[in-house]
């Protein structure tokens, strides 16, 4: 895997949302029209660690071509496909985990957002989160551990109620590649990449992974249920 880096420097996003696209190029929702329903996504906060050193992200750049946030870092991630649904995975979501994505899904919903942000993953980067079988993922769903969820505003035109997953790297195989979505891949570490330019959104999602990180293991799945709405008003979603 590649060398951290040191993320490029710049302004705020704007007041980006999961599935709220720029402010800057997006337009809103017109004024009288019904809500867009969000659709519901995943994204993936791989992370590492070595001994005395700060934890690495691993995030790219999304293309500047992109509607939905262009030009800003990110984590690999996107919407639920029917495909997600059902499929067959190299292990299954530890129970704690599952809990917490069926505490606002149907049971299929939850483990399709696990599948989903693995997925994601391997697409966006080519890093495997499980195994390959001819042409199958089959997803490693007990790496995974839940962090929040956040939900686009209602006077956006792109919406998505996406669930924030987390991954240690060791878990993880391959080489940084992927589908050329996500530019500049590589590992940041966190202080330089709450420097960066950033959706607020995905600033707050690093924020939430660093207290995540500060609770001892065995008490993570206890902390308390959050949800990011509004402009990204964070609330209990308990």
């Amino acid at each position: 895997m590649v060398e951290a880096v040191k993320p490029p420097a710049g302004p705020d996003g704007g007041a980006d949302n999961p599935g709220g696209a720029d402010l800057r190029r997006a337009a809103p929702r017109t004024t009288g029209k019904r809500a867009v329903k969000p659709r519901h996504a995943a994204s993936l906060i791989v992370w590492r660690q070595a001994r005395g050193a700060e934890p690495e992200i691993l995030m790219g750049m999304r293309h500047a071509k992109h509607k939905f946030m262009p030009s800003i870092l990110v984590f690999p991630g996107g919407r639920v496909d029917r495909a997600d649904h059902g499929v067959k995975a190299l292990s299954e979501l530890r129970p704690e985990t599952e809990a917490l994505l069926r505490h606002r899904a149907p049971p299929s919903l939850a483990r399709a957002l696990g599948v989903a942000a693995v997925r994601e993953l391997y697409e966006e980067t080519g890093l495997l989160l499980g195994a390959r079988k001819g042409e199958r993922l089959l997803a490693d769903l007990s790496a995974l551990d839940y962090l929040c969820r956040a939900v686009t505003p209602a006077s956006r035109a792109m919406r998505f109620n996406a669930r924030f997953l987390i991954a240690p790297a060791e878990r993880v195989s391959g080489e940084i590649g992927g589908s050329g979505e996500l530019e500049k891949l590589a590992w940041y570490p966190l202080p330089q990449a709450l420097d960066a330019q950033l959706a607020d959104i995905t600033r707050k999602m690093l924020g939430e992974f660093a207290a995540w990180l500060a609770v001892p293991p065995e008490d993570r799945a206890s902390r308390p249920k959050i949800v990011f709405r509004g402009n990204d008003n964070r609330l209990s979603d308990e």
